[in-house]
């Protein structure tokens, strides 16, 4: 287990994520997330927009005699501060628990929605009396189509805890969150969580799920969430988790030189298309 940043949380390497509970039936995703606690994951990310809310009732169904031992997060799509905290409200229903470890802005993507959350009525009000009042421990952001965007949140404010952003072998290749934003969150302390991992399953036509995680995992980041579907899915990403060593820079640099041939929009389709250059 690794610290959270400045928060001083210790974290599971990977963590499992509650995007693709939609794709399974209820009741496997309740065995898959005591599965996934019982082998030592301690980091449960969720979001409000997942399943309509349902995914996080598959949290609530399963999580609650374990609230003290595990770091449950959720998210908020909401821009407002009396929009945010009503989806807080109904996210703590549905994950049964009084607070939720982090709370993230969910999906920030372009410079218009900075100025709008930490504006007057902003969602950053929320985020602000939430941790006041003890329904959230920690305040972070998310997001996946622009990494200017990410700096843009870092320097409008400096309290964030953690950042959650998309971190794979590609990304180099193309508007780079490893490039562009992770060298800015060296200099906060801010905790840095990775998505994405596998391209959203892209990456794996032409890297294994080894290469896919051990490269991450040797990027600055305290913790990686992970879509699982599958107890196999679970226990291969787990036993690959520790056994990881860290790559030499040769090892990452060759893994980038091969994702040359695949890196841009057509992978990455969740970035903002950026022309190219003429000339």
């Amino acid at each position: 287990m690794q610290s959270l940043g400045r928060s001083g949380e210790r974290l599971s390497r990977i963590g499992m994520g509650g995007a693709r509970f939609h794709l399974i039936p209820f009741e496997e995703g309740k065995n898959l997330v005591r599965r996934a606690y019982d082998l030592g994951i301690n980091y449960f990310d969720m979001a409000r927009s997942y399943w309509d809310g349902r995914a996080e009732e598959v949290y609530g169904a399963v999580l609650q005699p374990f609230r003290k031992e595990i770091f449950i997060t959720t998210k908020t799509t909401e821009r407002t501060s009396k929009g945010a905290m009503g989806e807080l409200e109904l996210s703590l229903k549905r994950l049964k628990t009084d607070y939720v470890d982090l709370w993230q802005i969910h999906g920030v993507g372009e410079k218009e929605e900075v100025a709008q959350i930490m504006g007057p009525g902003g969602a950053l009000e929320a985020f602000e009396a939430a941790k006041k009042a003890g329904k959230c421990r920690f305040i972070g952001f998310t997001g996946h189509h622009d990494p200017n965007v990410h700096v843009e949140m870092l320097k409008a404010y400096d309290k964030f805890d953690t950042i959650l952003m998309p971190l794979h072998i590609a990304d180099p290749g193309y508007l780079s969150f490893e490039k562009i934003t992770l060298p800015k969150t060296s200099e906060s302390g801010i905790g840095v969580l990775g998505m994405k991992i596998f391209g959203n399953a892209y990456l794996l036509r032409a890297f294994s799920a080894r290469d896919c995680l051990n490269y991450v995992l040797s990027l600055p980041v305290h913790a990686v969430t992970l879509g699982f579907c599958t107890q196999g899915q679970l226990e291969d990403d787990i036993r690959i988790a520790q056994q990881f060593k860290p790559l030499s820079a040769e090892e990452m640099n060759a893994l980038r030189a091969r994702a040359e041939s695949i890196k841009g929009p057509a992978l990455e389709y969740w970035k903002r298309k950026v022309e190219p250059s003429a000339g």
